[in-house]
């Protein structure tokens, strides 16, 4: 079970992330969640989804990375292959808190990424207890993170309003005859955008959705690239 304790420069005045990109660190992940700001750039790379929640009344966001859980087919030997590495990733072992009207920021203690080897990783305060770069960095990400999740539901709530949510199916079959199937996953139904009327539209467009909704539609043709990566791996392993 992950462990996150409030973040400090007393009890973590030494505290050094490794920010490598690797299994071992725990990037090695099928899917991670989204929001609409980050589309434009998970778009040029990464297929985005949307799977019901766990309950059923609504949906999330995902930019998805393999076909098989534990499968994360943009690591490779050196790292991350594509320049854009979604905001979910870039800001383990942190995470973000509510208190009050205060955000916080929490390090998950047992994290792989914390550097048990001193002069590893990068340090999270200076030697006076001001933040480094790095952290301020995190910061950063994890204030666009807060601020992503919480438009999300709205953008989703205007998207069933349309009905503009259809489920698909994949069904992969890689060059040495195995075949993948991935299910249970959503994406925008274009003909029913196309088919909305101009007040529809332009409510989308001020409420700052029709770039994102094209960004998911664009994404699409990302499983190409995918189905290529997931090819190579199986060439590199016979």
């Amino acid at each position: 079970m992950t462990k996150a304790v409030l973040l400090n420069n007393v009890d973590h005045k030494d505290l050094r992330i490794i920010t490598k990109r690797a299994a071992e660190y725990g990037d090695d992940v099928i899917i991670v969640s989204t929001f609409p700001s980050e589309f434009i750039h998970l778009q040029a790379h990464y297929p985005i989804v949307f799977r019901k929640t766990p309950e059923g009344l609504s949906f999330d966001a995902f930019a998805l990375l393999g076909f098989v859980p534990g499968e994360n087919l943009f690591l490779g030997p050196d790292g991350w292959t594509v320049n854009y590495v979604p905001l979910a990733i870039q800001r383990q072992p942190f995470l973000i808190g509510v208190s009050g009207d205060d955000l916080t920021v929490h390090i998950q203690i047992d994290s792989p990424r914390i550097a048990t080897t001193p002069g590893d990783g990068e340090a999270v305060f200076l030697t006076h207890g001001s933040p480094t770069d790095y952290l301020e960095r995190i910061n950063s990400t994890l204030l666009a993170i807060h601020q992503g999740v919480q438009a999300l539901p709205a953008f989703i709530a205007t998207l069933m309003q349309h009905e503009l949510l259809d489920a698909f199916v994949v069904e992969a079959e890689l060059e040495d005859g195995s075949k993948h199937r991935l299910d249970s996953f959503y994406t925008i139904n274009e003909n029913r955008l196309n088919a909305l009327g101009g007040a529809a539209l332009e409510a989308l467009q001020r409420a700052g959705y029709l770039q994102p909704i094209y960004m998911v539609i664009a994404s699409m043709v990302n499983f190409r690239d995918l189905i290529e990566r997931k090819n190579r791996l199986h060439a590199r392993r016979t």
